[in-house]
């Protein structure tokens, strides 16, 4: 379906309405603001914070009905997604423009990603493990070193608080999709635990279309099955020193279409592991120490033949944070190792970077300011510095004005630099600039934001078809750094409550652009938001939501152009009795056909309905 201007400009104008009247309403007491830890590397008050933020709460993510992280991101302001079919098949993520492999992501902490393709694999993140979703818009390199160039998402796994509480989940939906999940938590004497445990399944549908062409398409359908455990434990032997661990993994088999006759799948594994000790050393100085190791694991069985490729970055942080009067000064060491074993030979290969990053913020009544500088030294890419600088200034008890000029780079990929006959291992780093600001608001009933940004990109690594050097060994193209790109745009979003009623909606107008050919990047669209209206009755809620986007080109030549979409949704809960809560959501209400990517199929109408026991 391809969407018209003027049914876009509908949410769009309901947002702007919702934006002034935030600028010219300022009638209601300021709430207690959400704390923040991705933004600063440590706890910060959300008003306090001078970089573009998201919070995803444990209550958002359960109003919403959802089945993945992907669906979710996709209602949210900066974010577009992509997937290769439905539910379990591989799946991508863009920030403000940026491609998967030009954000980071973290699991409490710690870095996940595939060192091959760089990015993480979101189609293995299990949802149900999930408590609550940090989003930093913008690089972030000069705290969290390479790839942080479209922004850092931190996801937090659930974590026991007070008396012992039991929780359980199950759902019946569309395509024969079935889901389980179970925990306990809880906290005293001085320890604190969580336990979780997930299974869902799906028939599925057709990954592919006819579109896919021949040595591709099957008609057969392509399900999943995922497999997860979270936990977490702490002791605090004394008061200010805390001991812990935590644990996230997850197992997916999902199929997917590689052309017809052949029962094409793919087996993966998932997994975040650390100890740590956060220390309070004194008055004024905590520090915070942490090893941890991450894995990204992958089997293919494929018509074409079978593949394995094992990822796993060794982690280690030691954190401490100083307070200086009303400021505070933060010093970081880290070292991460990357190590790859695969069947091609070619990709068996160990990276190692060291980093050293300082930070200074600091609060002088109405204005607030912040210094960051990082240099991260690679034994395979050799060393970069980057920076950030941030001012903040407070017009009113609820509204607030930032400004940011900040660097990033992008390691390339060890496919980039060393997948046969496609790799060049001369390949540099892709490194950034960007320039932003914004204006928040922030009241009991209302909060909006309106962000500009711009951030231009150097050594952009790109496919090229005909490649530049070692044309013998690469005569289908190669990566190289060819290119250079600007993602620039404006970030909308808004949310109002009208006594039991609450509008929200989310417009992102964009320019991600190649600079080379000036040709728009592939799979990004000018414009893309959601709006949604929601109603609460007691314990009961009811709401509709639309999710939409302008078109977009599946390749980097704009030849091949994707449709822009608007999809309605609507989703509902009531409490049953005091512990159980019956919930439900039904996606793409009318049926539209629409492309996420070229030869690929997209869900049509489907419906999830589940019963949730929660111990108050």
């Amino acid at each position: 379906m391809t969407s018209s201007f003027s049914a876009r400009a509908i949410p769009a104008v309901a947002l702007c309405t919702l934006f002034t009247s935030a600028v010219h309403s300022q009638t209601s007491q300021t709430t207690l603001s959400p704390v923040l830890v991705t933004a600063a590397r440590m706890p910060q008050s959300a008003r306090d914070v001078l970089s573009d933020t998201l919070v995803i709460t444990a209550d958002q993510l359960a109003a919403s009905g959802q089945r993945t992280l992907v669906d979710v991101l996709q209602q949210q302001r900066g974010f577009e997604i992509n997937r290769n079919g439905g539910p379990g098949t591989v799946s991508s993520v863009f920030i403000r423009g940026a491609a998967n492999n030009q954000s980071v992501v973290l699991v409490d902490g710690v870095r996940i990603a595939s060192t091959t393709l760089g990015g993480a694999t979101w189609e293995t993140i299990p949802l149900a493990q999930i408590e609550r979703v940090e989003v930093v818009y913008g690089p972030l390199s000069s705290l969290y070193g390479a790839d942080a160039i479209g922004g850092v998402v931190q996801i937090f796994t659930k974590r026991g608080d007070g008396a012992p509480k039991a929780t359980v989940s199950a759902g019946l939906g569309s395509y024969a999709t079935r889901s389980l999940d179970a925990g306990i938590s809880g906290s005293g004497n001085s320890v604190r635990y969580a336990l979780q445990a997930a299974h869902e399944t799906s028939d599925g549908f057709s990954a592919s279309t006819p579109d896919a062409g021949k040595f591709t398409y099957n008609p057969d359908r392509d399900g999943y099955r995922k497999r997860s455990v979270s936990a977490q434990f702490s002791v605090e032997p004394a008061s200010g020193q805390e001991l812990g661990l935590r644990l996230l993994h997850s197992e997916l088999d999902a199929q997917f279409d590689a052309g017809p006759g052949f029962n094409d799948r793919n087996e993966q594994k998932l997994g975040s592991y650390a100890v740590y000790a956060k220390n309070k050393l004194s008055q004024n100085w905590s520090s915070a120490l942490q090893i941890a190791r991450s894995i990204d694991e992958g089997k293919t069985f494929a018509s074409y033949g079978n593949d394995r490729i094992d990822s796993a970055q060794n982690q280690f942080s030691w954190q401490n944070d100083l307070r200086i009067g009303a400021d505070t000064l933060q010093l970081v060491l880290e070292r991460r190792v990357e190590k790859v074993d695969a069947d091609t030979a070619a990709l068996r290969r160990e990276r190692s970077t060291n980093s050293v990053a300082a930070s200074y913020r600091l609060q002088r009544g109405q204005h607030a300011g912040s210094v960051a500088l990082r240099n991260d030294n690679s034994d395979q890419f050799g060393s970069h510095t980057t920076g950030s600088v941030d001012y903040g200034y407070r017009l009113s008890s609820a509204l607030r004005f930032n400004l940011g000029a900040g660097t990033s780079f992008r390691a390339p990929t060890f496919n980039e630099l060393y997948y046969p006959g496609y790799g060049i291992d001369t390949n540099r780093p892709e490194k950034g600039k960007n320039v932003q600001a914004g204006l928040h608001y922030e009241q009991d009933a209302m909060h909006a934001s309106a962000v500009i940004y711009r951030n231009r990109l150097n050594d952009l690594l790109v496919y090229a078809p005909v490649c530049p050097v070692q044309a013998a060994t690469h005569p289908y193209g190669c990566a190289y750094n060819i290119d250079q790109a600007t993602l620039s745009g404006v970030s909308l979003s808004a949310d109002r409550t009208f006594d039991a009623w609450k509008l929200r909606g989310a417009l992102d107008l964009q320019d991600p652009r190649d600079d080379t050919t000036g040709k728009r990047l592939p799979r990004r669209a000018r414009q893309h938001g959601s709006v949604a209206l929601e109603y609460t009755a007691g314990r009961s809620k009811a709401g509709v939501e639309s999710v939409f986007s302008g078109e977009r080109f599946d390749d980097g030549g704009n030849r091949n152009r994707l449709g822009g979409y608007g999809l309605l949704n609507v989703f509902a809960s009531t409490a049953l009795a005091r512990d159980w809560t019956l919930f439900g959501r039904w996606n793409n209400v009318a049926d539209k056909n629409y492309t996420l990517a070229r030869g690929y199929a997209t869900p049509g109408s489907n419906l999830f309905v589940g019963l949730r026991y929660a111990m108050q």
